[in-house]
């Protein structure tokens, strides 16, 4: 199959082959001219290669570092911060007790 768009870092890509089949994914490294790695946390699948034969290459992009960490693109992402705020709105004396101890503990 000669592919006519070149695959991006960051491109969601439709899997139409194989069990993870009708699933989206994001494409998080090329790893050659026929595997990428790929992961979907919405749609349940695990980060792992797969080949470029069994996906089908959209046009959304998204935007992250080359190789990123799941954790790093999800604790900078606006949700985040707003989840982060709304957990500490609803923390309890003794919660705040917890986390004060804590820090006393690690300085």
């Amino acid at each position: 199959i000669v592919l006519r768009s070149f695959v991006e870092v960051g491109q969601v890509t439709y899997i139409f082959l194989g069990p993870y089949a009708g699933k989206l994914v994001t494409t998080v490294d090329v790893i050659d001219q026929n595997v990428a790695l790929v992961g979907g946390p919405c749609t349940q699948v695990r980060r792992q290669p797969m080949p470029l034969k069994c996906m089908q290459l959209t046009d959304f992009i998204l935007k992250f570092p080359h190789s990123a960490q799941q954790n790093y693109r999800a604790d900078n992402t606006k949700w985040a911060k707003i989840e982060a705020r709304e957990g500490k709105a609803k923390m309890a004396d003794f919660d705040h007790f917890k986390v004060m101890k804590n820090n006393q503990e690690c300085n």
